[in-house]
């Protein structure tokens, strides 16, 4: 039983920075994805950021060079740390995993199908 837990969350001035934690459980498998999603009020969710088994990481464009996901494998904790912040960041965050999964497949959002409870992020301008 794969469980996700997010923290981190706030309200920050635009240009700020957080850093979002998700502490992961029961995937102990030799593949996987692992992934934060957003979803702002009337949008869809989108992708932000993945990183397979293999240390493969992927970025959406929108948050390229601000933001930067990282895995702890020791720790068993997914990060992502979140500077520049903008107000268009906005949305609640949510972290994502998929078994059996790694490469390619990470950037499919449909395949994830275990989800953290999400946490919110404001910025303000």
């Amino acid at each position: 039983q794969v469980q996700l837990v997010e923290s981190g969350g706030g309200s920050v001035r635009s240009g700020g920075s957080l850093r979002l934690s998700c502490a992961a459980s029961g995937y102990a498998f030799s593949s996987y994805c692992l992934g934060w999603f957003r979803q702002a009020p009337g949008k869809e969710r989108e992708g932000v950021a993945t990183i397979d088994s293999d240390g493969n990481t992927s970025t959406a464009d929108s948050v390229k060079g601000r933001f930067t996901i990282s895995l702890d494998g020791a720790k068993n904790t997914l990060y992502l740390q979140m500077n520049s912040l903008k107000p268009e960041d906005t949305a609640t965050y949510y972290c994502a995993a998929v078994l059996g999964r790694s490469g390619s497949w990470c950037d499919a959002q449909y395949e994830y199908n275990h989800w953290g409870q999400g946490t919110q992020v404001t910025v303000s301008s």
